[in-house]
């Protein structure tokens, strides 16, 4: 009877698909069942479909778990999650309070249809590249993972995201790309193309892990966590206005557009990275973490 109330109780409330209370999963007895009384709540918010993230409020250290991905919500009770490009069609959302108690929701996800996208005139070097470039690339990899296992102790994805350039959008997330008619792997960012020296900003407050003005696939280059190892990285800079451990602001001018590294033209690839799963930054710009406070 009491999980039967509490139920309608949350259906008088009215259930927001984007972001609600979860409620108890029947795996996972309600506490006052065991003469105790929840208290606990998850409230999330961001879409669930492919390449999304998911930013959701609970009592510091609850474990908050989706799919085979976890993070841990901080002192100030954020915590954030991501869906991948190719997804299952559901997904288990779990929090496990620190205080005690879990709750449990399956997820259906949004499946995508991806486009298509050819380019030409790439510089053939960063297509094939050759045996004397190998011995660089693989020492870059190794810096651009060092990097990625950053996870800063701010919350600057709480603040939302805002564009961190002025352009036309000449390429989008999750595309199959073909470089000079040679298939590659799907392209990850979101493209800004503008002039060379356009003025790029950071789109979240976070820590400058990575700083370089020019890498061999992607130019000058620049990654910024934005809390918990959600991760921008700024491809094909012209000019690079930040160091490595520069804590920047929402706005702050780091960078400038440029077509370094694997590029036709000048323009902005700005990617987003949550643990192994690569975030569409469209999506990110959509977020609403103001709605949680």
């Amino acid at each position: 009877m009491m999980i039967l109330a509490a139920l309608l109780m949350l259906q008088t409330q009215g259930a927001d698909p984007i972001a609600d209370v979860l409620s108890a999963d029947s795996e996972f007895p309600l506490a006052a069942e065991a003469g105790a009384v929840i208290a606990a709540e998850l409230n999330c918010t961001g879409p669930y479909i492919e390449g999304a993230a998911i930013i959701c409020r609970a009592e510091p250290g609850t474990l908050v778990t989706l799919g085979d991905q976890s993070g841990t919500a901080d002192n100030e009770v954020w915590v954030i999650l991501g869906i991948n490009r190719d997804s299952e069609e559901e997904m288990t959302l779990t929090a496990e309070f620190s205080s005690g108690g879990m709750i449990r929701q399956v997820q259906a996800i949004e499946q995508r249809e991806y486009n298509i996208q050819r380019v030409d005139g790439v510089p053939p070097q960063t297509v094939n590249p050759p045996e004397e470039a190998l011995a660089l690339i693989r020492e870059q990899s190794r810096i651009k993972a060092a990097a990625y296992t950053s996870r800063w102790d701010g919350a600057g994805f709480a603040g939302g995201f805002i564009a961190p350039a002025e352009g036309i959008i000449s390429g989008v997330y999750g595309s199959q790309r073909y470089y000079n008619g040679e298939p590659r792997r799907p392209h990850y960012g979101l493209d800004y193309a503008n002039d060379a020296g356009t003025p790029v900003h950071a789109p979240a407050a976070g820590i400058v892990t990575l700083a370089h003005p020019d890498m061999y696939y992607e130019g000058g280059l620049i990654f910024i966590d934005h809390g918990q190892g959600f991760t921008s990285a700024f491809l094909h800079l012209g000019a690079v206005h930040v160091a490595a451990g520069d804590v920047v602001e929402q706005g702050e001018l780091i960078g400038e557009i440029g077509s370094g590294g694997r590029a036709t033209g000048a323009h902005l690839d700005w990617r987003i990275k949550w643990r192994n799963r690569y975030i569409d930054p469209a999506l990110v710009l959509t977020l609403d973490p103001a709605s949680l406070r």
